[in-house]
């Protein structure tokens, strides 16, 4: 199956799920909990508030040399978004992509999403733990902020 085959089905529209596809074309779905969904919005809102440039989007289709993934928060130019705002997936990486951990994920499976991000362009990847603690990587490693939102704290709240 391809990602545009999965647009297209009638029976995967508004799924409770995050949708992507493995390397072998079959779809792995992920249920999100609402503590999930609220650190994203949270993240995705921290975001917005600290970048007056670009788009703050969730869950954006991305071609990674292993299928279609899609992180779960991304920041992403307005010069990238120009580029690929017409194809069902995006064969650049936004600049910035976010992965949430939930209970069905390991921190194996997020580190691995993190370098096929990296490989397909993205400047930073950033994992947030089940508590709400930041990590943020470059392609160099871990570090301590991030240079894209530098005053994005290290630990997201909910409220």
């Amino acid at each position: 199956m391809d990602w545009n085959q999965v647009c297209d089905d009638p029976a995967l529209k508004d799924l409770p799920y995050k949708i992507e596809l493995n390397e072998w074309g079959q779809i792995v779905m992920s249920p999100a909990s609402i503590r999930h969904v609220l650190f994203q919005e949270r993240i995705a809102s921290i975001l917005k508030s600290l970048l007056g440039h670009g788009r703050v989007l969730q869950e954006f289709p991305v071609m990674t040399s292993e299928n279609v993934k899609a992180p779960d928060v991304v920041w992403v130019s307005d010069e990238i978004l120009a580029q690929v705002w017409d194809k069902t997936a995006s064969p650049i990486a936004p600049e910035l992509c976010v992965e949430v951990m939930s209970p069905g994920n390991t921190k194996a499976q997020q580190l691995h999403k993190k370098m096929l991000y990296f490989d397909a362009g993205a400047r930073e990847v950033w994992i947030c733990s089940e508590q709400g603690d930041l990590e943020f990587y470059d392609a160099a490693g871990k570090r301590e902020r991030s240079a894209i939102a530098p005053k994005f704290p290290g630990r997201v709240k909910l409220d």
